[in-house]
């Protein structure tokens, strides 16, 4: 399969259920039956060997290009629920086998050569300020890091300077060798008309179809939405810039790169703002060889997303649905039927859109521990995108009729106290998808964090699971205590 889906912002913080696009998976997954949620106990894994040096690959998701994808999760030092918290960014390389937590790299600001942060801890780094893209085009990602500068104000708008920051890639995984020990990572040449506060909401795709990663964000003046194609040099210019499109202060969402590196023109989703409640979408259609189309396409309300090929026509479509998600004030708590407890599948071809009802709550259930955003993927390999939903009791694939559990749930007593966990949190999120073993399957990504708060869930996931498809089994489980206390590479 082609398609998928890095983890994400919102999928890293999985506070809420899951439909997202993924790709292949190891293990044979022929006959599964799902429902399984007795997967390994994860474990942490020993002392972290460093990556093999590749010879460069497509995937903007093989960090160290040996042919293999990668997964990029986020660690803590300190109590992610306490003030201070320090962040890093670890990468988990993957291997013949899968997934491999022993073949880690962990990354801070200072590693990636990038300023140190106006916020929080000098070192911290999170994985939504990261964005994994082949820039150069020499096979190896780059690391591309937004930077919050000096505050600034172009005309009726003030905000921090945003502006990405690029760590450029080698054999080694971005960097171990490059920028932290040999000089500060190069700034983003940004158009003269958004130079002033930089860009939010930063996003990879290759809009044009040229085989090239490019880059997209939206200019904080809200004045356009910026397209930036590859490839482009070591001074940080692209090859050339479209700033025509319009602008928003909502957030971007951009099809997946083919990991394959056969030229596929990615599609791009703005999400209009919310606060809290079920957000407007605009869908611009990438063009081969010309870009985004200008003459937007206005999809339904929705504030979960996910590109895929669900009718396995071959063709990119895209599911916009409910994610759960509700303004607070009084009277605008509920949304209207066609948008609450849906979601809706815009076929590639252009015919009418698909709508399917999203698991409901169980009965009496008195928790918001339900559904949320969505994830591809094709765990069986057949070129059919199934799409992941995080349910109140764990996740669900949505693959064509069929509806299959994936349950993995956390221990029952945490934090080496006794304490006891409540069996409403101790189910694992789904938070991605990969095909980490090569084998043109997808693996799925779930976690589970041992907060106390559902509000802090995720903030703090420790414990992974990496699934053979939807069966029971695991291709790796592993915990991510002690990863941040490694130096970077």
């Amino acid at each position: 399969m082609t398609s998928r889906t890095a983890l994400s912002a919102l999928s890293v913080c999985a506070i809420s259920a899951l439909l997202v696009p993924l790709t292949g998976c190891g293990g044979d997954t022929s006959g599964d039956t799902g429902g399984g949620k007795s997967g390994a106990e994860p474990t942490a894994p020993g002392a972290s060997a460093a990556p093999s040096a590749g010879k460069g690959s497509k995937d903007p998701d093989d960090i160290n290009g040996d042919g293999f994808q990668d997964l990029l999760v986020p660690v803590y030092l300190g109590k992610a629920d306490q003030p201070g918290a320090d962040q890093r960014v670890a990468v988990v390389y993957g291997s013949a086998d899968g997934l491999d937590p022993t073949t880690r790299t962990v990354h801070g600001r200072a590693a990636l050569g990038l300023p140190a942060s106006l916020e929080g801890a000098r070192d911290s780094l999170t994985v939504d300020e990261v964005v994994t893209a082949d820039l150069d085009g020499d096979g190896y990602p780059e690391f591309v890091s937004t930077v919050l500068g000096e505050t600034a104000t172009d005309g009726l708008i003030s905000s921090a300077r945003s502006v990405p920051h690029i760590t450029w890639g080698g054999p080694g995984g971005s960097k171990d060798e490059g920028a932290g020990a040999k000089g500060e990572a190069t700034p983003v040449q940004l158009p003269p008309s958004v130079s002033k506060l930089g860009v939010q909401s930063l996003v990879r795709g290759d809009f044009d179809g040229d085989g090239h990663h490019d880059l997209a964000a939206l200019a904080q003046n809200e004045q356009s939405t910026v397209v930036l194609y590859g490839p482009f040099t070591r001074d940080g210019n692209p090859a050339r810039s479209d700033t025509g499109l319009p602008g928003s202060s909502g957030a971007l969402i951009a099809d997946a790169v083919d990991p394959s590196g056969k030229p596929r023109p990615t599609s791009l989703l703005v999400q209009g703002p919310n606060d809290g409640e079920q957000s407007a979408n605009t869908f611009h259609r990438a063009r081969k060889g010309t870009g985004l189309a200008a003459d937007a396409k206005e999809l339904r309300v929705g504030s979960a997303h996910a590109f895929g090929d669900f009718d396995g026509d071959g063709t990119r479509d895209v599911a916009v649905g409910d994610n759960g998600g509700r303004n607070n004030e009084p009277g605008y708590d509920k949304e209207d039927p066609d948008v609450d407890g849906s979601l809706s599948v815009y076929p590639g071809s252009g015919g009418a859109p698909v709508t399917h009802r999203l698991p409901e709550a169980p009965k009496g259930a008195a928790t918001d521990y339900g559904p949320g955003g969505f994830t591809a993927a094709d765990p069986d390999g057949d070129g059919r995108d199934g799409i992941l939903v995080a349910t109140y009791e764990g996740a669900t694939l949505f693959d064509g009729e069929r509806r299959v559990p994936v349950l993995r749930q956390g221990p029952a007593r945490v934090d080496g106290k006794g304490r006891k966990a409540p069996a409403t949190w101790r189910h694992a999120r789904p938070v991605g998808a990969g095909d980490f073993d090569g084998d043109g399957r997808d693996e799925l990504v779930l976690n589970w964090s041992s907060d106390s708060l559902f509000a802090l869930y995720g903030e703090n996931p420790t414990h992974w699971w990496i699934t053979r498809g939807t069966t029971d089994k695991d291709q790796a489980s592993f915990l991510t205590t002690g990863f941040a206390g490694e130096s970077a590479r």
